[in-house]
């Protein structure tokens, strides 16, 4: 090779490593979170996949809770940090905690708790579900918020004061009695859309809906509730991914789904 050709090849291996053509290994990996659902036999969430396609990766492990009550919650909680350590040695970077009447049943100090258990656990960041919905919330501006849940009187009072912690006003707290977790997956996604219309319905002077409950299928009743009641609506699994995606980089935006997620 003579000296011409010689810079013309360096010149151009320069430029391809300065533009993205990389060895193979140092190309950028996709991110990774770790998910605890209460359930034991939860697979990577649907939504999730829909919100982010392959730009985040998943891992999942399961608690085995079996009814959404706080006796229900209490029998599993000694179970969390070996399911941290799981999501850990399966690749996670960061953990988020789901289920949102399991993150904030004792109020806020817990939820800090659980949250500071999952990071001793496994060494990673972590958040909860119940993270995302105050995020999400907050993100919106709500102050008044009309709640639509899948839970008993006693786990929607909970979740009324877990509210007013973070300064938000339950105007109406409406749930569908639900205790068995294999129950949530009765609600058909016309009952959750005409349901959160009801409940937001009831409280005119409402700012915001939040329908709670990491079990059901709302992503693609985020938007048409939006335009059915008028007012931003959240909701436990899909907010909850956003505010994980954000804990591992991400913008969280999924546009098409909703006015917080289609903010880029």
């Amino acid at each position: 090779m003579n000296r011409r050709d010689f810079l013309a090849f360096s010149a151009a291996s320069f430029a391809g490593s300065t533009f993205g053509v990389l060895p193979v290994g140092a190309q950028a990996r996709v991110p990774v979170l770790g998910l605890i659902f209460p359930p034991a036999d939860r697979g990577v969430p649907e939504e999730g996949v829909a919100m982010y396609g392959d730009t985040l990766k998943f891992v999942v492990t399961g608690l085995g809770v079996e009814k959404m009550t706080p006796e229900g919650f209490d029998a599993v909680m000694a179970r969390i940090p070996a399911a941290a350590k799981r999501l850990a040695a399966a690749g996670a970077q960061a953990i988020e905690l789901t289920g949102t009447s399991l993150t904030f049943y004792k109020g806020e100090a817990y939820n800090q708790r659980l949250r500071a258990i999952v990071t001793e656990a496994s060494g990673l960041r972590a958040t909860t579900m119940s993270n995302g919905v105050i995020e999400g919330l907050k993100a919106v501006g709500a102050k008044k918020v009309a709640v639509a849940t899948a839970y008993n009187d006693e786990v929607n009072d909970r979740l009324r004061a877990f509210l007013k912690e973070h300064g938000l006003t339950a105007a109406v707290v409406t749930g569908l009695g639900i205790e068995a977790i294999a129950d949530v997956d009765r609600v058909t996604q016309k009952d959750l859309i005409d349901f959160g219309a009801r409940v937001r319905q009831s409280a005119p002077d409402a700012d915001s809906l939040l329908v709670s409950c990491g079990g059901f299928r709302t992503l693609e009743l985020i938007a048409p509730l939006e335009a059915r009641t008028g007012v931003p609506v959240i909701s436990s699994m899909p907010h909850g991914l956003w505010a994980g995606a954000r804990l591992v980089g991400l913008s969280g935006a999924a546009p098409g789904y909703g006015r917080l997620l289609s903010r880029r």
